[in-house]
């Protein structure tokens, strides 16, 4: 092979490689339930739709400023402002082609060769990829079920080296819907700062949070953090968006200014009708946001009540996002068709015979879990859990 170790290195996605063969699966026919889907299972809007091709009949096709369009930058800042009393100048304000580009783009301007990044776990499993090719290390540190897979800052603490360049923090959390408060976050800020290290805040699923629980960036814990935060958000989940790919940063200035320039010549820019697309959606109202997050509830609170009817598996409740974790090791040692179950790449597997597509734990660091998304219809979650008891029933 004459690719680079670099690019070699890279490990595929299990989310993407179970998506792809429950999709083979439906062609040939057969019934298969998806629960891997990391995107709203909803149109986006008709509102943005509608200015997407205003934008195209008016011509609005041609290149754009490397750092997005000004007039939504300006929004992004506006919206940091009113939401969350965040203070950005439009030039600290960079729009990629979606926040996983804005994530890389953050890491690659940050990460060193060798430095280490802390990534609590159960963790979203692109942020350890990213920090390989950046020629970074990841740390782990785990989170503790027992609170809402959340990280402790005594944990954090005794993972801090000389060598520690940077936390990736993420909440609400993919996978675990986790949702940090105020008073974790600060203590959590209150290490990092003493450290004097950097964080990637992951705030995509912002808005998507229940009954009430309110969203805290990290940045907004002191001007002095602030100053060593990158904010990552985006478009993707919050207005199902996922395909449009626009996300963005809020960072420092001079960091800022070096992604700006990077960018200018890996992307050029992100694609202009997307823009326009997303400044309509940040412009819009967000009646169906609304809705959305509604019924993302509605079939929570319905996911949770019915899996724990079922014996032998346990969930931990999530506050935002749209998945649960679905705790399956009390399985493991036990057969199914003969087979012994190791692991939870052995019950995702054997989950998809029985027409069942979850995507295993150990993507995201957690092997007594697999991981399942409610941005399905209810009847498919319905459906698709009777399939788990069923399998469940048959191993014990």
């Amino acid at each position: 092979m004459n690719t680079t170790k670099r690019i070699s290195s890279i490990s595929p996605s299990l989310t993407l490689a179970i998506t792809a063969k429950a999709k083979a699966m439906k062609a040939e026919g057969k019934s298969v339930v998806g629960f891997g889907a990391g995107e709203p299972d909803f149109n986006t809007p008709q509102h943005i739709i509608d200015a997407a091709k205003k934008a195209l009949d008016e011509g609005c096709t041609k290149y754009t400023p490397s750092s997005g369009l000004p007039a939504l930058r300006k929004k992004i800042a506006e919206k940091f402002r009113e939401e969350q009393g965040l203070d950005y100048d439009v030039s600290q304000i960079i729009v990629s082609s979606g926040a996983n580009h804005s994530i890389f783009n953050a890491m690659f301007a940050l990460v060193e060769e060798g430095d280490e990044v802390i990534i609590p776990a159960p963790y979203w499993l692109t942020y350890p990829e990213v920090v390989k090719v950046c020629g970074g290390v990841s740390v782990f540190v785990e989170g503790h079920k027992e609170n809402h897979f959340k990280i402790d800052p005594e944990d954090l603490k005794k993972a801090i080296t000389p060598r520690t360049k940077m936390l990736i923090f993420n909440s609400p959390s993919n996978p675990t819907g986790a949702v940090y408060t105020e008073e974790e976050i600060r203590a959590i800020a209150a290490v990092v700062e003493e450290a004097g290290i950097w964080v990637l805040s992951d705030e995509i699923y912002s808005k998507l949070i229940y009954d009430g629980v309110k969203h805290f960036s990290i940045a907004q814990v002191s001007e002095k953090m602030k100053e060593k935060t990158v904010v990552v958000n985006g478009v993707s989940k919050t207005y199902a968006m996922t395909g449009w790919r626009i996300g963005w940063l809020a960072a420092p200035k001079e960091v800022a200014k070096a992604i700006d320039s990077f960018q200018s010549h890996a992307t050029s820019n992100p694609a202009s009708v997307s823009q326009y697309a997303a400044l309509a959606a940040l412009n819009g109202s967000e009646d169906e946001l609304i809705k959305m997050r509604d019924i993302f509830n509605d079939r929570r609170k319905f996911m949770i009540e019915r899996i724990r009817r079922i014996e032998g598996l346990g969930c931990i409740e999530p506050d935002g996002a749209f998945y649960i974790m679905l705790v399956v090791d009390k399985l493991y040692g036990k057969r199914f068709n003969g087979r012994k179950i190791n692991g939870s790449l052995d019950v995702a597997d054997m989950l998809l015979e029985k027409g069942v597509a979850v995507v295993p734990g150990i993507a995201f660091g957690d092997d007594e879990c697999v991981r399942l998304s409610y941005a399905i219809s209810k009847e498919d979650i319905a459906a698709g859990l009777d399939r788990i008891e069923e399998f469940v029933k048959e191993v014990f």
